[in-house]
């Protein structure tokens, strides 16, 4: 069949997604992205919070028209909606054949040739065919991924499910709990991607930082990462998702020492008022957040790092909010997200009595962004003189310019430098860059030197 693949939310979910790919390749199956081609679509969704819910279900009734309108015999739906609501799903959209849990996806090539069978043979008293595997198991895909970042750059998702169970996160009731993937399954897994042209991994999970603990015993980041360093081939490894309070001096001392890992990490710390920070489930408070940031930069001097913000928390007050700002101010994070807090039925936070209004929820939410508009601008003025080896991305249509990432800058969340040339670069290039200018959250650079790598 002709398929067409929608991949939403988080990059884990994408992940899913291009082993799914992968894995119906084998059956002869081809890919469109083209709406009135497809036999069949495959909707990989999110529930994560409100908007994404709503995109998902968006999306999932448009496919569904599709068999109305186009080509489409077949509607699958997978991921975190289809976990969260599989009777829901079955009852109000009846245009969809077929559901696959969060820990199912390998199941897809079984799932889509029992719908076809039961289309094609209208056989209407067979039940639809649904995979909700037990969230305890590592789904084991049977294929190579097929890769949808433009093949320079791959994701490389270490484990699966989370243990924090945050008041605000459904996470672990989706996903289940913190499970790593052996590290012979990542290590082969890399080497394949570096053979067929990658140049960055981004390792992710729902949190990085505990890997290895459920297999090994012990936090195993920092020897897969040395492992991984070794790849030839691989030039840039870059770690997201890591929980402040389980940043060790292993970890930092890695960092500083493997050459091809980016002075770059994402350490998501939700809120700074130790109140909220209480309420909110989290595990460690303001003072030990602002000790792993001042180590971090005192150890890395050059180091970015990110950090994700939820505002509008259930009992958050006027100081929480003002605490949230000082602190943002003070410590002037190289790149920053903010979340209105989102009420999710089956959490403990969506019970709480003293929920914020939605309009207050998004004003807090726009004056810590506007704060860190600020800051962000200050400190790209600050990058121009500066020489860096930046990964070409791709051309600027109609222009002697490119778009290029430095090391500061992880795909789809952060910024670009566009490096202004006339030679010919393909994606994935290494080029050593000038920054001469800076544009609100983006760069501007000429070329240094041609091939930094």
């Amino acid at each position: 069949m002709k398929i067409l693949m929608i991949s939403l939310g988080c990059d884990k979910n994408l992940v899913d997604t291009e082993n799914m790919l992968g894995m119906l390749s084998q059956d002869g199956h081809t890919f469109t992205d083209d709406e009135q081609e497809a036999e069949a679509v495959i909707v990989n969704t999110c529930c994560f919070i409100g908007d994404a819910k709503e995109e998902s279900i968006h999306t999932i009734l448009e496919m569904a028209q599709l068999k109305e309108d186009g080509k489409c015999r077949i509607l699958l739906v997978a991921g975190c909606l289809a976990q969260r609501y599989r009777q829901e799903i079955l009852k109000e959209i009846p245009e969809v054949d077929g559901l696959l849990g969060t820990a199912s996806y390998d199941r897809i090539r079984e799932v889509l040739k029992q719908a076809d069978k039961r289309q094609r043979e209208h056989l209407e008293t067979w039940e639809k065919p649904v995979c909700m595997e037990k969230l305890d198991r590592l789904p084991e895909p049977e294929a190579g991924r097929i890769l949808t970042t433009g093949g320079h750059y791959a994701f490389l998702k270490i484990a699966e499910g989370c243990d924090k169970h945050c008041t605000y996160c459904i996470i672990p009731s989706l996903r289940g709990s913190y499970r790593s993937v052996p590290m012979e399954h990542l290590v082969a897994e890399a080497e394949q991607l570096a053979k067929n042209g990658v140049k960055e991994l981004i390792l992710v999970a729902q949190e990085t930082t505990r890997y290895g603990l459920d297999l090994y015993g012990k936090k195993a980041l920092p020897e897969l990462l040395h492992r991984l360093a070794k790849i030839s081939g691989i030039y840039w490894i870059r770690i997201q998702y890591c929980y402040p309070e389980e940043i060790t001096d292993e970890l930092i001392e890695t960092i500083k020492k493997e050459e091809k890992i980016c002075h770059y990490l994402d350490i998501p710390i939700q809120h700074a008022s130790d109140d909220i920070l209480r309420r909110m489930g989290r595990r460690t408070d303001q003072a030990k957040i602002r000790q792993i940031v001042e180590k971090l930069r005192r150890e890395i001097p050059d180091i970015a790092l990110r950090t994700t913000l939820i505002s509008g928390f259930p009992g958050e007050t006027s100081e929480d909010h003002e605490e949230l700002l000082a602190f943002v101010d003070e410590m002037e994070f190289e790149r920053l997200g903010v979340f209105a807090y989102s009420a999710e039925e089956d959490t403990p936070a969506a019970g709480f009595a003293d929920q914020i209004p939605e309009e207050l929820k998004a004003e807090r939410r726009e004056e810590v962004m506007e704060l860190q508009q600020e800051i962000a601008f200050e400190k790209s003025e600050a990058m121009v003189g500066r020489i860096l080896d930046v990964m070409i991305e791709g051309k600027v249509a109609d222009e002697p310019a490119y778009v290029a990432r430095t090391y500061m800058d992880a795909p789809g969340v952060d910024g670009y430098l566009f490096v202004n040339s006339g030679e010919l670069f393909m994606s994935g290039d290494f080029v050593r860059v000038r920054v001469t200018g800076a544009a609100e959250y983006d760069l501007i650079g000429e070329v240094y030197d041609e091939f930094a790598k």
